[in-house]
């Protein structure tokens, strides 16, 4: 039996079937990198519903561009909100910085225009807004409203505050003379400073015209005032009064303002009106605490320097008061009235800014050594109402600018006539506190002793040696009238004038009536003679007649005021009248 051996071909070993599954591998490959080097990041947006929000159909646009498109919409756990997952685009990663924002672009009639029409056939999308920052972000939080101002916009944006709530609203806009030059990003509410908060962008270049002394008031509507002249109506744009919005400048008498940094906060007045009774925005406030009534001082009585408004009162501070007083009792007079009062360093000609704040503190402290005090004075003394003066006095006591409830102090003193009142209580306590009676006994004393003196003087004039006197008399009198005669009477000491004068009272006496009138002139000469050439007289004649002018000035002073009280107020007229 013969055993059959296999043939073995050595044909061609690659067969057309291979070609296939290369095929697929190649273009699997190909597919595989080309996914890799297109295909975009995946982000994540939250928003609050998932209204407008379909997987598979709600894309992501910038400038009209589909960037991207929500892959699956989740709830989140806590249930609060929804996510939506986004497959984004390769060129659209550049885009994902992190302050970009997210939001849901639907049809929408608002008040200025109607946005979105495109969306009622379309169906609703989501809108990217490129941010300015750097970073790469894959979470986001979406905006519930539309961005009213693009983030790279160029201008500025500034915060208006204000006590009360305004018809001003998220997009209303911002007039310059009438003309739109920005617009009111967003409204909020701080509860603890109970103030609301307006956010406004205004564009370039109009942001040029904002400085520190630029002021921002509402023009929503009509606003209507009757006066002498009959009514006024001012009215904004129309789209201010239908709508409402916020115009700013600069208030008449105003210093020339700084340039302002982004973010600065500004007043929102309610009106124009309220900026000319208020125009400055920086305000210094001090204490002073005085020892007397503060009937007639309220709150907006004016502070003034020499007569010029600087300030006014904001308040009587109370509250402070009893408090400090069940703290301290150290003063068994009471303690002094604390007045909270504003400085506005506007009013001395000074830039509306923090810096004249700080200067206005340093040159009070400079002031208050070299002796600024605080005093109340009269407003008016009809109504009673008191003003706080400012000025400075040479004898005022040392003192220093110290601290009350966080506010610095303005040191004060008692003038006018509360001061006088104040002297007249101390002069009489003094009084009071003076021996009466003990004085008044030692003045009968002395009363006594000098009735004694003259009953004793009387007796000497009446004895008979005193009658004798008279002859003797004769001889010196004629003595004394040569020597009156000649040149040289200032020689004369002034121990003869005195001697003269003793001799005239015992000759004018009662008792020595038949001494001869020649002598009692001759003494009567000699006494003028004396009294006119000496120095000690002619000092004497002098202060005389100064206290008859002064005593002429003050009987011309009573006159005047008896016949016109009113000018102790108005003061002398420039008439004389």
């Amino acid at each position: 039996m013969t055993t059959a051996k296999p043939e073995v071909s050595k044909g061609r070993k690659f067969t057309a079937i291979w070609i296939i599954p290369i095929t697929a591998v190649v273009i699997g490959a190909w597919m595989v990198a080309w996914t890799y080097l297109t295909e975009g990041p995946e982000i994540r947006i939250t928003f609050d519903t998932a209204r407008g929000l379909t997987e598979g159909k709600t894309v992501v646009k910038f400038r009209d561009v589909e960037m991207g498109q929500v892959q699956q919409v989740l709830l989140s756990e806590d249930m609060q909100s929804v996510t939506a997952v986004i497959k984004m685009r390769r060129e659209a990663e550049p885009l994902l910085r992190d302050d970009t924002q997210f939001w849901i672009v639907t049809a929408q009639i608002g008040g200025g225009a109607i946005t979105g029409l495109e969306t009622i056939l379309s169906g609703a999308y989501i809108q990217i807004e490129p941010g300015i920052e750097s970073g790469k972000k894959r979470d986001f939080v979406a905006l519930e409203k539309p961005p009213p101002t693009p983030i790279d916009a160029p201008g500025i944006r500034l915060t208006l505050e204000s006590e009360r709530s305004s018809s001003v609203s998220t997009g209303d806009p911002i007039l310059y003379h009438g003309f739109k030059v920005g617009r009111v990003e967003s409204m909020t509410f701080d509860p603890e400073k109970k103030q609301f908060k307006h956010v406004i962008f205004i564009d370039a270049p109009y942001d040029s015209l904002v400085n520190s002394a630029t002021r921002f008031w509402d023009v929503s509507g009509i606003s209507l005032s009757a006066g002498a002249e009959g009514f006024q109506v001012s009215t904004g744009s129309i789209e201010s009064i239908l709508l409402g919005g916020v115009t700013f400048g600069v208030a008449p008498g105003l210093q020339p303002g700084e340039a302002v940094e982004a973010n600065t906060s500004f007043r929102l007045y309610p009106t124009f009106k309220d900026i000319l009774e208020s125009p400055y925005q920086y305000r210094g406030y001090y204490v002073v605490a005085f020892k007397q009534s503060v009937k007639g001082l309220l709150p907006k009585s004016p502070v003034e320097y020499r007569g010029i408004q600087i300030g006014e009162v904001e308040r009587i501070m109370l509250k402070e008061l009893v408090e400090k007083g069940l703290r301290d009792n150290s003063e068994p007079q009471g303690l002094p009235i604390p007045v909270l009062i504003y400085l506005e360093p506007a009013r001395f000609a000074l830039p509306d800014a923090q810096a004249s704040l700080d200067l206005m503190l340093e040159t009070f402290m400079i002031s208050v050594e070299n002796g600024m005090r605080a005093t109340l004075g009269q407003g008016n003394l009809l109504t009673g109402a008191q003003v706080v003066e400012l000025d400075y006095f040479e004898d005022a006591p040392a003192a220093k600018i110290e601290e009350f409830e966080g506010y610095p102090t303005l040191p004060t003193i008692v003038t006018g006539l509360s001061g006088l009142e104040h002297k007249i209580s101390s002069l009489l306590d003094k009084a009071n506190d003076m021996p009466i009676g003990e004085i008044i006994s030692s003045l009968n004393l002395a009363v006594a002793e000098l009735t004694a003196t003259l009953k004793a003087v009387r007796g000497i004039a009446e004895s008979e040696n005193l009658n004798k006197l008279p002859a003797e008399l004769e001889g010196t009198l004629a003595a004394l009238r040569s020597l009156l005669e000649s040149e040289d009477t200032r020689a004369i000491p002034g121990e003869v004038l005195a001697s003269i004068e003793a001799l005239q009272a015992i000759l004018e006496d009662e008792g020595i009536r038949e001494i001869p009138g020649e002598l009692k002139s001759t003494l009567s000469a000699a006494k003028f003679q004396l009294q006119g050439e000496s120095p000690e007289a002619y000092q004497l004649n002098k202060t005389l007649k100064e206290v008859e002018t002064t005593a002429r000035a003050l009987r011309e002073f009573l006159d005047t005021l008896e016949k016109k009280p009113e000018s102790l107020i108005r003061g002398k007229s420039e008439t004389g009248q």
